[in-house]
């Protein structure tokens, strides 16, 4: 709706009011906090599945010359848990050698972090995480904890069921039973977002949920019938309950972004600059409105002059 002087002219005169009694910042406080949101913690790179392949990875890390404070956040399946022995350990130490952090997120392809692997808790961005000793840039998030990304808390929903169990059950190859989310899991993700009123930045997960599946990643020998679907359809439910900006997950091995979701495989992200959707749209509203006040004060003879 247009406004004519008198109505741009009030309305003019409120927003410098609340300019002046609200929150100011002068040029040196903006520059302080531009800083602050480059600063190598707040850069948090992320991929998809590895599987134990980090060439990519690797290559990534050194053509941009990350810092021991960036985070790489791998969205399960990262690959360093899954036979347990030599294997892992080298690649854990060709990871390690690299100067970032190692974000990994519970896939079903490996094996939970515990103490009886070597692991210990401390804590990562405001969160708990498992890390060993011999590998302290290797940490592996915990389910159900919320982890501060710059200015985005970020929940962690690790877990999925293995549609090829059976096939690597029949060749000795390591399958585990707590690759889903447990019940216990599943009570403390839905406690963590209810003190906040279900209400976060970012959700971390390696599947997603049912109603976005990407059905044309399906592998075409699987009877889909046979498919336990119990996380998926319990992260629907989540996903309907809660406010969020933005959803990323592995599993497919596919790209693809639908709504406020995206799935990651061997592509690279970054997680979002500090504004977050929300902010971002506020602030693009506001700038059309004080547009539309600068217009309607540059009008002529359109309303009444006091």
């Amino acid at each position: 709706m247009k406004l004519n002087r008198e109505q741009a002219r009030r309305e003019l005169l409120m927003m410098l009011e609340a300019s002046c009694n609200g929150t100011y910042f002068s040029t040196d406080e903006v520059k302080t906090h531009i800083a602050e949101l480059l600063a190598p913690k707040n850069i948090v790179y992320m991929t998809g599945d590895t599987h134990g392949q980090f060439d990519r990875v690797i290559n990534f890390c050194t053509d941009r010359e990350v810092k021991k404070e960036n985070t790489f956040i791998i969205l399960g399946d990262a690959g360093l848990n899954y036979y347990g022995g030599r294997r892992d350990a080298l690649n854990k130490k060709s990871l390690s050698e690299l100067s970032i952090t190692f974000f990994c997120v519970h896939g079903n392809h490996e094996m939970r972090p515990s103490p009886s692997l070597g692991y210990e808790l401390r804590e990562y961005h405001g969160g708990q995480v498992w890390a060993e000793p011999a590998f302290p840039n290797l940490v592996f998030a915990v389910d159900g904890e919320v982890y501060e990304f710059g200015s985005h808390a970020c929940i962690v929903i690790g877990g999925a069921y293995s549609v090829d169990k059976h096939y690597r059950l029949a060749r000795g190859w390591g399958w585990w039973e707590d690759e889903q989310p447990s019940e216990e899991i599943k009570a403390k993700v839905e406690r963590a977002l209810a003190d906040r009123n279900w209400k976060i930045d970012i959700v971390l997960s390696h599947t997603c949920p049912v109603r976005y599946e990407p059905t044309e990643a399906f592998l075409p020998m699987i009877d889909q019938s046979s498919v336990d679907k119990s996380t998926e359809q319990w992260l629907g439910e989540i996903e309907g309950r809660l406010s969020y900006e933005r959803w990323y997950c592995g599993h497919y091995h596919i790209e693809k972004k639908i709504d406020k979701l995206r799935f990651m495989s061997g592509d690279f992200a970054l997680i979002p600059h500090p504004l977050s959707v929300a902010e971002e749209e506020a602030i693009v509203r506001r700038m059309e409105h004080q547009a539309e006040v600068v217009q309607a004060c540059e009008l002529g003879g359109s309303g009444s002059q006091s």
